[in-house]
């Protein structure tokens, strides 16, 4: 295909030929001769849902459509959720580096990632940013800081880059970053994800020394490695580690895919003529090393007809899917279907997307996934999984039903499809931004390519990031897209990647820093002004793992309650911070406060008081 070929109608160039088979072409097509039978099982779980919700329920002879309502209107307005760009005054000058040179390397387009974590134990939340690089050929090597970089809070919201004296001064072609206490000596640690082999990061007493190796969990240098997450699979009281792998990579390979663009050439593309990779599982022996048991656990999904690894995974999402007690595991996998894997409690995974209803979109399609992120939305019990999705493709959003082993995307009936759709998004997170008890949707959004507005007026490169408000039970529509005028700077158009949330000055309200590829990132501090009560938990686990990852906390106030997973594995390639934070609005009286431990131990504490962070003790 020529420079004269134009762009596909989601926004992504095509490729110059069919180098490579797409793993999934053989599933698309045999998925698509039954079209006519999902659109219809979409409109009756769709209707369903929203009659559920107080929608009319189609009479007799009412003409059947194959997806639901696209568009519930609602007369709610969010209210004023101001964000203030405080980067430079907190101290953070940090700047990405993709090593980007006109060469147009798929991997300059996605990086990089960042972490909220408290790795010196003094209770306030610090920041790390992770950091690509510049390519082995380049002329600027040596000149330019490719580091990652960590800063320390001073507990008001002003950071110091410590990155020297904890030990963040390699060099590699960083993405994301997880965090979690995997030995267990009360230190968090930090894994880094790269394209090439990994690095993990024992923090000892705020020392960061690389026992990668002694942990057997560096990858090979042939992988791509994206988002990751530290949880204890087994309940046995150690953190495990699952590593996504997105596709396989080299520089000989992107430039024989050879995208192009009409009147633009050489160009970054979706990974459609790539071929996909095995995700990786590393099971903790609980001796500081791990066990890379990814095949045994059923992690190897691959095309039956080819034998190829199906997956292009981007990022992990952590939630109890059938509330057995374990955690499963939801992939955000980039233009294939997304993977679903129930925990087994036998150390295996099973892969079930497709039976629950979460590979494919409302219309039977796969998306360009980037971030996910899991949560209660409506405190009833239905769990909702967001997906962040590529330009022209809206964000999913899979709630599960009356059967809590089936999902339907009801981004449309929830107030997020339209007003989604033309943003590119790849970050995204559920959090209380007002607290009033409901949680939030946030999305971090940009473009592949900087000179997109030439080839599509509709696009850009710098997007704004979108804040949809959760409007509450009463309203037929879940959320309510805020207004720009309403977040600050917030919405400053950016090349956004990845997205994180803390507290980061101790005020009550949740923070958030946006990353961007190439660029300087934004640390918005939370000015809301709406007098609102709140509440934090901390847990501090002992026989469970130590950082209680997987721990749910339920808050009881009045009629309603409240529920938050600790989980800091959420968005893309970011890890946010792990206290819960429950919005309380004008309660000021909390009547049951219950802590269910991961392996199923409960625990009752009172409380006292609101507007106030508890640390609480596994008995």
């Amino acid at each position: 295909m020529t420079e004269n070929s134009t762009s596909d109608p989601s926004g992504r160039p095509p490729s110059a030929e069919p180098a490579l088979e797409q793993n999934d072409a053989i599933i698309g097509v045999a998925f698509r001769w039954s079209i006519g039978v999902i659109c219809l099982v979409v409109l009756v779980g769709g209707a369903m849902y929203w009659a559920s919700r107080g929608g009319a329920t189609p009479g007799p002879t009412t003409q059947v459509v194959v997806k639901p309502p696209e568009v519930v209107t609602s007369n709610t307005q969010a209210p004023m959720m101001p964000f203030r760009d405080v980067t430079t005054e907190a101290g953070i000058a940090f700047v990405h580096e993709n090593g980007a040179a006109g060469e147009k390397l798929l991997p300059e387009t996605m990086g990089g990632g960042c972490a909220f974590l408290d790795y010196d134990n003094d209770g306030d939340l610090d920041l790390l940013f992770v950091n690509s690089s510049l390519w082995p050929d380049d002329e600027r090597r040596g000149a330019v800081d490719n580091a990652s970089a960590l800063y320390r809070n001073d507990g008001s919201g002003r950071f110091e880059d410590v990155s020297k004296e904890t030990g963040f001064e390699f060099d590699m072609y960083g993405m994301g970053a997880a965090v979690g206490d995997y030995d267990n000596d009360g230190d968090v640690d930090v894994y880094i994800t790269a394209v090439g082999t990994n690095r993990l990061m024992r923090n000892d007493d705020g020392v960061f020394r690389d026992a990668t190796d002694q942990a057997g969990v560096a990858g090979t240098d042939k992988d791509w490695s994206t988002g990751a997450a530290f949880f204890d699979a087994d309940n046995d009281g150690d953190l495990d580690l699952w590593v996504c792998n997105y596709i396989r990579w080299s520089r000989e390979i992107d430039f024989a895919v050879d995208y192009r663009l009409t009147g633009v050439g050489r160009a970054y593309g979706p990974p459609t003529n790539f071929e996909g990779a095995h995700s990786r599982f590393y099971r903790n022996r609980g001796d500081g090393t791990f066990e890379d048991v990814s095949e045994a656990a059923g992690l190897f999904v691959v095309n039956d007809a080819t034998g190829r690894p199906v997956g292009k995974a981007l990022a992990i999402g952590l939630t109890d899917l059938n509330r057995d007690g374990l955690l499963d595991v939801f992939v955000a996998n980039d233009t294939v279907r997304n993977f679903a894997f129930r925990n087994q409690g036998d150390g295996t995974f099973k892969e079930i997307g497709v039976e629950i209803g979460v590979a494919y979109d409302s219309m039977g399609a796969a998306t360009g996934a980037m971030g996910v992120d899991a949560a209660d939305l409506r405190d009833d019990g239905h769990l909702a999984i967001a997906i962040g999705n590529f330009a022209n493709e809206k964000t999913s959003l899979y709630v599960a039903g009356a059967d809590p082993s089936l999902y339907t995307d009801v981004s449309g009936i929830e107030g997020l499809g339209a007003a989604s759709r033309q943003a590119l998004t790849f970050g995204l997170f559920f959090f209380d931004a007002d607290l009033d008890g409901r949680l939030d949707l946030l999305q971090c959004n940009g473009h592949l390519e900087d000179n997109i507005n030439t080839i599509q007026p509709s696009q850009h490169y710098q997007q704004s990031a979108q804040l949809f408000w959760n409007a509450g039970p009463d309203e037929r529509s879940c959320f309510v897209e805020a207004d720009k005028s309403k977040l600050g700077d917030l919405t400053t158009p950016i090349v956004g990647r990845g997205a994180a949330f803390a507290d980061i000055d101790s005020d009550g309200d949740l923070d958030v820093v946006l990353t961007q590829t190439g660029g300087r990132p934004l640390l918005l501090r939370n000015e809301q002004s709406t007098d609102h009560h709140w509440l934090r938990i901390k847990l501090v686990g002992r026989t469970c793992n130590r950082d209680a990852i997987g721990a749910e906390v339920e808050l009881v106030v009045g009629s309603t309650t409240l529920r938050r997973i600790v989980m800091p594995t959420r968005s893309y390639l970011s890890q946010s911070e792990s206290p819960v934070t429950f919005g309380m609005g004008t309660s000021m009286t909390v009547d049951r406060l219950v802590v269910k431990w991961p392996g199923g131990q409960k625990q009752v504490v009172p409380v006292n008081a609101v507007d106030q962070t508890l640390v609480i003790a596994q008995d």
